[in-house]
């Protein structure tokens, strides 16, 4: 049995990975603000973790919560493109010197790893299909810019004091608990909810832009893996499907399921936001034994019964 930090747990990636460490029988701490994060995604498990409320942007405050830890699982973010083109400022200091901080107290409590959740989004618009983490990082927004100022702490901690570290590339996760409440959230819980409401979902653009969607279940497996797997240290790691699906395809899929025909409301592109994004994921597959265990439709499907009884 490990300890494991999550920062970031009370969020929707975050408190689905406290969920498995905690099936998995290991110990738990959370560290979460609760800006964006809520008690209510840790009502399950709130008994079994120890829980503190702190910002990551205060070091003096966080310092005492990495005491004892083994792993840290850094996902506390400002994590929207939108928003950081609105306010550039404030997705620094949490990304940027919130990311440091945690990097700061990690070394100083002798944490075995530090697992970045990192984003595709540093790749911008490279037409290079499928992306590899080899490729030249294009950010083309304030977030994406501060994912990878992240990396580069994380590859510098390494490399300077040994501190092991792994960043991951998420491809635009889903899947149940992402809060549709916020204009910046993940398209998917908005489009979801909107059908859900009898509402008509909006694509900012032509609805022929793609992503890798990437349902919640397999990038929880893949960031549990990176806490101990051999040679990964110190990398940079893709994690996606290697699958792309355009906004267009995806009201389909869903008109299916909800056996409506709805047609959607295009509107203006939006600044910030990448074009087409798929990943290259053969470093996953090879360092993290990583796979796809629920392929899209079925995480949609999944994700649309939870939206289902949450919203009843």
């Amino acid at each position: 049995m490990a300890c494991y930090l999550v920062t970031g747990g009370a969020g929707f990636i975050g408190s689905n990975i406290v969920d498995e460490l905690l099936r998995r029988g290991e110990t738990v701490r959370v560290l979460d603000n609760l800006s964006t994060g809520r008690l209510e995604n840790l009502a399950a498990t709130r008994e079994r973790i120890t829980f503190d409320e702190a910002d990551i942007r205060a070091p003096e405050k966080i310092a005492r919560c990495f005491e004892g830890v083994d792993y840290v699982i850094h996902e506390a973010a400002l994590a929207s493109v939108a928003a950081s083109v609105v306010d550039p400022a404030s997705t620094n200091a949490v990304n940027v010197d919130g990311t440091l901080n945690v990097l700061l107290a990690a070394r100083d409590a002798r944490v075995k790893r530090v697992v970045f959740a990192a984003s595709s989004a540093a790749y911008g618009d490279n037409p290079r299909l499928p992306l590899r983490e080899t490729e030249e990082a294009q950010p083309l927004s304030p977030y994406a810019l501060t994912k990878l100022a992240g990396e580069c702490y994380c590859k510098v901690f390494f490399q300077v004091y040994g501190l092991e570290t792994v960043a991951l590339r998420y491809f635009n996760v889903f899947g149940p608990r992402q809060d549709p409440s916020s204009p910046y959230s993940g398209v998917l819980s908005i489009f979801v909810t909107a059908y859900l409401r009898q509402s008509i979902p909006v694509i900012f653009g032509d609805g022929e832009q793609s992503r890798d969607f990437t349902y919640v279940e397999n990038v929880v497996e893949a960031t549990i893996s990176a806490c101990r797997a051999a040679g990964a240290a110190g990398k940079v790691i893709n994690i996606g499907t290697g699958q792309a699906r355009t906004l267009n395809q995806i009201v389909a899929v869903l008109n299916g399921i909800f056996a409506r025909q709805v047609t959607p409301r295009y509107e203006s592109p939006r600044l910030g936001d990448v074009r087409h994004s798929l990943a290259e994921t053969s470093l996953a597959r090879r360092l993290l034994a990583f796979e796809t265990r629920v392929g899209f439709e079925e995480g949609l499907r999944r994700t649309v019964e939870w939206y289902r009884a949450s919203l009843a």
